[in-house]
């Protein structure tokens, strides 16, 4: 689904990753920082795709609100299993969305 975001200016993150064998626990942890993701204040949206490279797009009112989400207690807890157990890279890049457009049938 397309997240149905406001009229610009707000930021995006962009997490892209490679993921390692096994599941670890992976899909109840991406599940639970959705939901988590969404009940942080400026939070707008995400949309996530995966097949050998994983890209999930967040988007938020603010950097304030994005500095806020990655200092939550139980992303912290996350974070961290991702980089022992879910991922063998990531990145992550944070953008100003300046302009956007789209297109319905």
């Amino acid at each position: 689904m397309i997240a149905p975001t406001p009229t610009p200016p707000y930021f995006a993150v962009i997490f892209t990753s490679v993921r390692t064998e096994g599941e670890n626990g992976y899909t109840d942890a991406a599940e639970r920082m959705a939901a988590l993701a969404a009940e942080q204040p400026g939070f707008l949206g995400v949309e996530s795709a995966r097949n050998e490279v994983g890209i999930t797009v967040s988007y938020w009112e603010s950097l304030d609100a994005i500095r806020n989400w990655k200092q939550n207690a139980e992303h912290l807890l996350v974070q961290e299993k991702g980089r022992e157990v879910f991922y063998s890279s990531y990145k992550t890049r944070i953008c100003k969305v300046e302009r956007d457009y789209e297109f319905e049938k």
